[in-house]
């Protein structure tokens, strides 16, 4: 067969591998990873993947037809919405552990690293340069502290204090400051900047001591003197970081970012399920996964209210959706500007498409939670956390969310990493493995290339989880990656 079908509902079915005329029934020569049409779908009528409604026929399609942007139509979601219909308790799992660093506050990391904070991006260069100082030659002393990173931003200034963009901002950089991957903080500042660190400190009931160090260049006097200081400060910082071991914690202390980017018609066949079901083991030890970029469950999120525990965690959902729709309109856009044209190209044609392969990254189990960019995930299991699709903001979020590992699916082949939490990276397709082989963790596509089962996937990227967390370096990491994916969401004005 050169072609799948995922449900006896769907009208179209996937194409394995390139179809010339007259393959499978073809009219038309149908890309790898595109759809055809395997009933004739009338103008108007619902095109179905996934047992699921993707768009709607722009104009008659015949059977063996090429479906996508050019005969397939988006249309705004209108469901209807049910709660806690659709509950499924995970399965209980043999008890997990991994090596990880327990902070005095009961939290555990999964790395050990020193912050560098920029409050504004006028200290962004004090940020970088004083962690640019601490090299792997210095640190070789200090065997249990993974590095010294900066997370420096383009904003922080001209912005309303009392607005949703400011209150997320301080968010990210609270978050940032708590996540259980960091030891140590040292937050810089210009001094005249919307951003206050006083503030910050002030409102999160932030102690200063000797793990937790500010500073602000006007104060001090000037660049120079800001990096040598902050050099100074992190220099104290270094043996008392480096005095926190590894020690056996149970996998419930693992809270994941479930994250997808460069998608392709692969991802909601292989790599998202198969992280779905390594979310739904993690869930079953008492862990967490976060579920995040709102805009590509848009169509989907029917599926995840009848997962919700309750009602009201329904309805935050809705609410969060509704938000997009009016973010969107009222900037000239549509919410179905999401499928990037790479994601084209691999054969996802509306975002409602995207949306129902991406949500699969968040399994069957319960959802639990619903929260607000950057706000601290409180309860275990399946939760949500709004953002942009945009990879890097999105993640960003989940950080400060206080995620201590990143699950990330691709089918085009992101290059992306991530501080001070890991990233692992699954590729939906083999062959696109192979080509970024240096890049990608997990092969999903042995699904279906090799006949391997979802679940069969699911825990091999379980098993790399705890072996990442247990300080094992995942392919990005091992490269760099990760000191440019600090990318707050900026929301609202700029003035």
């Amino acid at each position: 067969m050169k072609t799948v079908r995922l449900s006896p509902a769907d009208n179209v079915v996937t194409a394995i591998s390139q179809l010339a005329v007259g393959d499978e029934g073809a009219t038309a020569v149908i890309p790898r990873g595109h759809k055809m049409a395997t009933a004739p779908i009338p103008k108007g009528d619902p095109v179905r993947k996934y047992a699921q409604i993707i768009g709607y026929a722009a104009s008659d399609i015949a059977v063996g037809d090429h479906v996508h942007t050019h005969n397939v139509e988006f249309r705004n979601v209108d469901a209807e919405y049910e709660f806690g219909t659709n509950l499924r308790p995970p399965e209980p799992q043999e008890p997990a552990t991994f090596q990880g660093y327990r902070r005095p506050n009961g939290k555990v990391g999964t790395r050990n690293y020193i912050a560098v904070m920029a409050s504004v991006n006028c200290s962004a260069t004090a940020a970088r340069m004083i962690a640019d100082h601490f090299t792997a030659e210095k640190l070789a002393a200090y065997p249990n502290v993974d590095g010294v990173a900066a997370f420096h931003h383009g904003t922080g200034c001209a912005m309303a204090t009392n607005g949703e963009g400011f209150e997320a901002l301080q968010r990210v950089m609270w978050g940032y400051a708590r996540n259980p991957n960091v030891g140590g903080v040292l937050m810089a500042g210009l001094g005249c900047e919307t951003n206050q660190i006083d503030w910050l400190v002030e409102a999160m009931g932030i102690t200063p001591g000797p793990l937790f160090q500010t500073m602000n260049i006007q104060d001090v006097g000037g660049l120079r003197k800001t990096i040598e200081l902050g050099i100074k400060k992190v220099e104290a910082m270094l043996p008392l970081v480096n005095e926190f071991e590894r020690e056996p914690c149970p996998a419930s202390e693992l809270t994941v970012a479930l994250q997808c980017g460069g998608s392709d018609a692969w991802s909601g066949i292989t790599a998202n399920p198969a992280l779905g079901y390594a979310c739904d083991m993690l869930v079953a030890q008492g862990g967490t996964g976060v579920l995040a970029e709102t805009p590509e469950i848009y169509g989907a999120e029917h599926l995840l209210t009848a997962r919700a525990v309750n009602r009201e965690v329904g309805e935050k959902l809705i609410g969060l959706i509704h938000w997009w729709e009016d973010y969107t309109a009222r900037n000239g856009g549509s919410m179905d500007n999401n499928p990037s044209p790479g994601n084209k190209k691999g054969g996802l044609t509306t975002i409602l498409e995207k949306s129902l392969g991406a949500a699969a990254k968040g399994g069957t189990t319960p959802l639990t939670g619903v929260y607000k960019y950057a706000e601290p995930v409180t309860a275990k299991g399946f939760t949500f956390m709004d953002s942009p699709g945009y990879d890097p903001a999105s993640v960003t979020g989940q950080i400060a969310s206080g995620c201590n590992l990143v699950a990330f699916t691709t089918g085009r082949g992101s290059a992306f990493g991530a501080k001070p939490s890991p990233s692992i990276k699954i590729a939906t397709n083999s062959e696109m493995f192979n080509r970024m082989t240096e890049d990608m963790d997990v092969n999903a596509g042995r699904i279906i290339t090799e006949g391997a089962s979802v679940e069969e996937v699911g825990r091999e990227i379980f098993q790399l989880l705890l072996d990442v967390a247990s300080g094992k370096q995942s392919k990005s990491e091992a490269q760099g990656l990760g000191d440019y994916e600090f990318v707050p969401w900026q929301i609202g004005a700029v003035m």
